[in-house]
């Protein structure tokens, strides 16, 4: 473990406690937490699928798509963040099972699954670039990414680095939606970009940085060979 992977690690386990105090992190107001389950059921399939949520917290996340009655596997560097999401599931009375290890090469073996969920992690990654591709080898065919980030702070000014170092992580202070797709693109089928700033509900307020998610798919099992034809919706 590098040692700036250490501190990144002992940050997040630190901010374990306090985790769930915000609105979009603990989902505990009625409104914050429907319009989460609201778009994580327009984005996960329809039938129960295999779900691999990485960077899961506290698993508000995890918590949500379990009671739609997926099988989510959830993934966090900070141990503590790992024992609030198995006790959450737990309380909850649903099944959940969680893994501490690196998001970046997520601790699941040969398994494979049917949509790969990442939000507000991309831009805490080392080598985003490799992850985006360890990712992708993730899925079954026809699988489904969806990264939830953004840029944090005011337009126009970079938001200081959360721990010593992490300035220099590629996309320290977040990544657009522009950038993010031109990483993405060469690796799916089609994607799509949609806005998330201007729904104040899933943030517990109004906020005025750029918030988004990506939405890309893998290619079907009967396609011989990977497709140019990608949408991406802006």
């Amino acid at each position: 473990m590098t040692e700036l992977t250490s501190a990144i690690t002992d940050y997040w386990d630190a901010a374990a406690r306090a985790f769930d105090d915000e609105p979009d992190h603990g989902l505990r107001a009625e409104h914050t937490r429907a319009a989460w389950d609201r778009l994580l059921r327009a984005w996960a399939p329809a039938a129960p699928a295999d779900i691999l949520d990485l960077g899961c917290g506290t698993g508000s996340l995890s918590e949500l798509l379990a009671a739609a009655g997926h099988r989510v596997t959830g993934v966090d560097l900070a141990p503590r963040m790992i024992e609030q999401a198995r006790a959450k599931l737990a309380d909850a009375g649903l099944a959940g099972h969680f893994l501490v290890g690196d998001a970046a090469a997520p601790p699941t073996g040969g398994e494979r699954f049917d949509m790969l969920l990442c939000r507000h992690l991309a831009w805490t990654l080392p080598d985003p670039h490799a992850a985006l591709r360890e990712w992708v080898a993730r899925l079954r065919p026809n699988g489904r990414l969806v990264l939830v980030e953004g840029r944090w702070g005011e337009p126009g000014q970079a938001a200081p680095p959360y721990v010593a170092g992490a300035e220099t992580l590629p996309w320290s202070g977040g990544v657009s939606a522009a950038d993010l797709a031109s990483a993405v693109r060469p690796l799916v089928t089609g994607l799509h970009i949609e806005p998330l700033s201007d729904d104040p509900h899933l943030w517990g307020g109004p906020v005025s940085d750029e918030r988004y998610a990506l939405i890309a798919h893998t290619q079907r099992a009967d396609q011989c060979v990977p497709t140019s034809r990608d949408i991406d919706h802006r």
